[in-house]
């Protein structure tokens, strides 16, 4: 998995592509980098997954624990790119409706700005 961050005006933006799987061997988690970014003061984040190939449980488990940290400091959280296996789980997993996927980054952004 590879994650690259960019600045919208007050929104931090995580582009995310490759598999939202458990790493073999240790390495920074989304997770972590939300931390981060939370630390310096970001209250607004999107996660772009238009080029996420594959996500298991782990991945879901980071998407969670994100939106819970944010959420806790009353920050707030979009994805955008959200697709197959991705969608299919948020749905199944009932949380679809938690993170109101939008269905481009535009969208995504506009909604964090009257925020």
């Amino acid at each position: 998995m590879i994650i690259s961050t960019r600045h919208i005006k007050d929104v931090v933006v995580f582009d995310i592509e490759g598999e939202m799987r458990l790493p073999l061997k240790p390495t920074e988690t989304l997770h972590q980098l939300v931390k981060t970014q939370l630390d310096q003061g970001a209250r607004k984040i999107l996660f772009n997954f238009h080029d996420i190939k594959y996500i298991d449980s782990y991945g879901v488990g980071e998407l969670v624990a994100s939106y819970i940290s944010i959420h806790d400091l009353g920050g707030k959280l979009k994805l955008t790119g959200v697709a197959g296996r991705l969608e299919l789980l948020l749905k199944t997993t009932d949380i679809y409706k938690l993170f109101d996927p939008q269905p481009s980054e535009k969208a995504a952004l506009k909604i964090l700005a009257d925020r």
